[in-house]
């Protein structure tokens, strides 16, 4: 791929997150030397994105449904990356194009049904090639899947002992945009809806006995946690990124780098006392409400009207004013436990994953022979199986903190 003309391009560029993405490009330090274009389905679009930001790249225009003009967009650079969702509507052909022309694929998708058709239809040819395409790196599912391979690591490296489990505790602040409700939405209007419960979906073997499934269904009632000493309550993305680390996990185990036996994952949203029980009970009880109003069509068009449409958000002061912090508590066979955290300021939606998916693109163009298992490694891989600690490197270079110690 060296003589490619671009190290990335970034695909959907006009759109609300896809904008943030050029800016944040610009703005990169060392961005100087880094060849890259911005291409979507709009010339014009685009051109007034490059215009406001004040750079000067390339625009490549391709609909997502004309092949080959994917084709040639993507033939031209070593790293794709595409904020261009409903993933499952408009990014078939772009990984379609990577496989083929062995490009490095990067999104910000938490569509796992979708997900599920990309391994079964590329892992194995991807994985020959070592190509790498790596989807879900954005807040869903990068602090969760980052923060338990280096909670795991660093007990297995550091003090020379296997995990048992790893539970993550999310706190966060920060606004939707209507390109992630459109993906739910859809999901929510698929086939793909009958998938969401299987704790396993992603896992390279879907073959569990029925007591692996039960012990690792997602919670649905809030709980007091004695490790936190507080109440928590199920974490409403838990249903997504508790299935990437479980994939992260199961590859490990077939690269004969396993995090440990029988080991299990799970993750809650966290409350701050005073009161935290009825925090914790009253989001349960919205949470499920307005998950049973997306599978109503009636009830959904009452108040889909008013939520923020695609190519919209919240504003700069609201992302700017937003912030997350990712906890996670990882368990010793011994007993001991280890704590690492992942936070940031910035809302996690918009901010946080635009900074996700940026430095995990620039993990694949710029720092290539240091990637987890060399250049040869390839498939549909997970944010810990195909960045790892370059990616963790890259992000506290960013500003953000990602830090391990003893609980």
């Amino acid at each position: 791929m060296s003589d490619r003309p671009y190290d990335v391009v970034l695909y959907g560029a006009s759109g609300f997150v896809g904008k943030q993405t050029v800016q944040y490009f610009a703005r990169h330090p060392g961005s100087e030397s880094l060849h890259w274009a911005i291409a979507g389905r709009n010339r014009q679009k685009l051109e007034a994105v490059r215009d406001e930001v004040g750079v000067t790249v390339d625009v490549l225009v391709a609909d997502s449904q004309d092949q080959p003009a994917i084709d040639n967009i993507v033939s031209q650079t070593r790293v794709l990356l595409t904020t261009a969702g409903p993933f499952a509507l408009y990014g078939n052909t772009l990984v379609d194009a990577c496989v083929r022309f062995k490009t490095h694929y990067v999104d910000i998708t938490g569509e796992t049904p979708w997900v599920r058709t990309l391994i079964d239809r590329y892992h194995a040819q991807a994985a020959v090639d070592g190509t790498r395409i790596i989807p879900c790196c954005g807040f869903d599912s990068i602090p969760s899947d980052l923060g338990t391979y280096l909670v795991v690591r660093h007990l297995q490296e550091q003090l020379n002992l296997s995990c048992k489990q790893v539970q993550g505790y999310f706190q966060a602040y920060g606004g939707f945009n209507g390109g992630t409700l459109a993906s739910a939405f859809n999901l929510y209007d698929s086939a793909g809806i009958t998938q969401i419960n299987d704790p396993f979906l992603l896992n390279p073997s879907t073959s569990h006995t029925q007591a692996e499934v039960e012990q690792n269904r997602d919670p649905k009632a809030p709980s007091f946690d004695p490790d936190l000493q507080t109440w928590v309550a199920p974490f409403f993305m838990g249903a997504v990124n508790t299935r990437v680390v479980r994939r992260s996990s199961a590859l490990y185990d077939q690269w004969q780098e396993p995090y440990g036996s029988d080991f299990s994952y799970q993750e809650y949203l966290k409350f701050d006392q005073p009161l935290a029980w009825l925090k914790a009970t009253g989001v349960t009880a919205g949470l499920a409400l307005f998950a049973g109003a997306l599978q109503q069509p009636q009830l959904r068009s009452l108040f889909q009207p008013i939520l923020p449409q695609p190519g919209s958000g919240p504003s700069e002061q609201k992302m700017d004013e937003g912030w997350f912090s990712c906890e996670l508590v990882g368990t010793a066979t011994d007993g001991r436990k280890l704590r690492g955290l992942i936070q940031d300021q910035g809302d996690p939606g918009n901010r946080a994953t635009v900074k996700f998916v940026c430095e995990s693109a620039l993990s694949l163009a710029l720092a290539t022979d240091e990637l987890p298992g060399g250049q040869a490694r390839g498939g549909i891989l997970t944010p810990a199986t195909g960045l790892g600690q370059v990616l963790a490197k890259r992000l506290r270079q960013a500003g953000m903190t990602v830090s391990i110690d003893l609980f």
